[in-house]
């Protein structure tokens, strides 16, 4: 098969969650005797035309000009011009929003647009309700012109048959194995010879950040609180300031994953605060690393953790899990089920078997 995957910040991954799907999907579909192209922005660092044995396109965008949100716009566009142009079986759109536009005008009859839908954008709190309207729309429209959908969670295939009637393959994300966790590898960050809670995500409110540090103030744990994420944003900022005379530290982004892995597994609590649809991969590291995870309360998060956690939907729900000493004697059982849930369901190897066939079926019956 020639396939194509759009819709990232390009491979190598350097950013996130939809362009490590990328990067282990591609080279997973190469090994497998797939033709496979990723099409990178022009601003990534890696210039090669070929990674793994993945072609690499480098394509055009404004970020530098005009920002992230309207930049993507315009590069969707030009990347999926430049797709169906080059006539591939499959192209693969990961994320939505800002490519529906491009599939709604550039869709030809023959390609195959297949996209991942990701998470609700229009729920995310720190849109204003003009920009949730829009955004919303973009994601029907979206629905209605790909030609087929991808769900990385139960929880968005639900979504997708009740609100627009169309169906929709479950194909989860993948999860990486993990080296020996080290703690020397975490040490010039906090001191390692202490309990410490962690989270680990981008701040954004739907992320329950403020939520979470709330709760923990309220609490009676001395254990010291870090929260791994960029925090140069506008809520970044605002976090920082309403917690910077407490044991709540902010570390900053931090990239390497062997030091990522080794702050999950060593963490007395891993807390999750994510809310807003889609298989986090957070999550699912935190399962690899077996982290003992306060996790909270919504259809997605369950759909992947099931009863490997504990759940919380408010401060008050998590303050008394905090002073409830008697729950660390669960961890060793909520460890055990979600390495086997990881084995059976989340390792990449899985994941690209699964796209495969479900693209090979789509050209069956095409």
């Amino acid at each position: 098969m020639k396939i194509a995957i759009l819709g990232t910040r390009g491979i190598p991954n350097n950013y996130g969650g939809f362009e490590q799907c990328a990067e282990m999907l591609s080279a997973g579909l190469v090994a497998k005797g797939h033709n496979v192209t990723v099409y990178n922005p022009d601003f990534h660092p890696y210039k090669n035309n070929n990674y793994l044995g993945v072609s690499i396109k480098h394509i055009y965008s404004p970020q530098n000009k005009i920002g992230t949100s309207a930049s993507n716009f315009i590069f969707d566009y030009l990347c999926l011009k430049d797709a169906i142009k080059e006539g591939y079986d499959i192209i693969l759109e990961l994320g939505l929003i800002t490519a529906a536009p491009s599939i709604i005008f550039c869709r030809k009859k023959g390609n195959i647009i297949v996209t991942n839908l990701d998470g609700l954008e229009w729920k995310r709190a720190k849109w204003n309700p003009i920009v949730r309207f829009i955004t919303r729309k973009l994601e029907r429209f979206g629905v209605y012109f790909s030609n087929y959908i991808v769900a990385d969670n139960i929880g968005i295939k639900n979504y997708v048959f009740e609100q627009y009637g169309k169906e929709s393959e479950f194909i989860a994300y993948g999860a990486e194995k993990i080296n020996i966790p080290n703690k020397s590898l975490i040490s010039k960050y906090i001191n390692v010879n202490e309990d410490y809670l962690l989270t680990i995500a981008r701040l954004e409110p739907e992320n329950n950040i403020e939520l979470i540090c709330d709760a923990y103030l309220l609490s009676d744990l001395q254990s010291p609180y870090y929260i791994i994420g960029n925090v140069n944003t506008t809520y970044g900022n605002f976090l920082i300031k309403k917690y910077k005379n407490s044991t709540i530290i902010f570390l900053g982004a931090i990239f390497n994953k062997d030091e990522l892995d080794s702050f999950r597994y060593f963490s007395k609590l891993y807390i999750h605060g994510h809310s807003v649809g889609g298989t986090n991969p957070a999550l699912l590291e935190a399962m690899t690393a077996k982290s003992f995870i306060l996790c909270h309360d919504n259809k997605f998060n369950k759909s992947v953790i099931a009863n490997g956690a504990l759940y919380f939907d408010s401060i008050d729900s998590l303050k008394l899990i905090f002073n409830n000493s008697d729950i660390y004697h669960q961890k060793e059982k909520f460890v055990k089920e979600n390495l086997e849930s990881i084995e059976e369901n989340y390792r990449w190897n899985i994941v690209v078997d699964k796209y495969e066939n479900y693209f090979k079926r789509i050209l069956n019956n095409k």
